[in-house]
């Protein structure tokens, strides 16, 4: 129960810094973050619901007893990591390594959530 607790804290505490790394470069760094969505193709006025959903999703995971909540925030950060590498991949800019570790420690954190649950 103890390994599962560690391998818990530890993944979702790697995939928080990742998110919030994302969403504080969608906030301080907008200009490259804009120009690097216009080269993917995607909008630019998603980015800042983009960065607050993280936030959101974040909150959710780590403060709420809600686990509805809670598996809607993994999905959400599923979705968005995956769209995330294959933006990457289909501009072949060689930046789909984050996106990598992010799907792995979310599959990790999802994982080890329910086994600290489930104690």
């Amino acid at each position: 129960m103890k390994t599962n607790k560690i391998i818990y804290y530890t993944a979702t505490g790697l995939l928080t810094l990742l998110m919030l790394f994302s969403a504080g470069m969608y906030f301080f760094n907008h200009e490259a973050v804009a120009t690097m969505f216009t080269s993917f193709g995607y909008p630019t006025y998603i980015i800042y619901p983009l960065a607050v959903a993280k936030i959101l999703g974040l909150v959710a995971i780590w403060f709420l007893k809600s686990k509805t909540l809670k598996e809607w925030a993994y999905a959400g950060f599923f979705f968005d990591i995956v769209l995330a590498f294959f933006a990457h991949y289909m501009i072949s800019d060689g930046e789909q390594g984050a996106s990598v570790v992010g799907l792995v420690l979310v599959i990790i954190s999802y994982i080890f959530s329910k086994k600290v649950q489930n104690g």
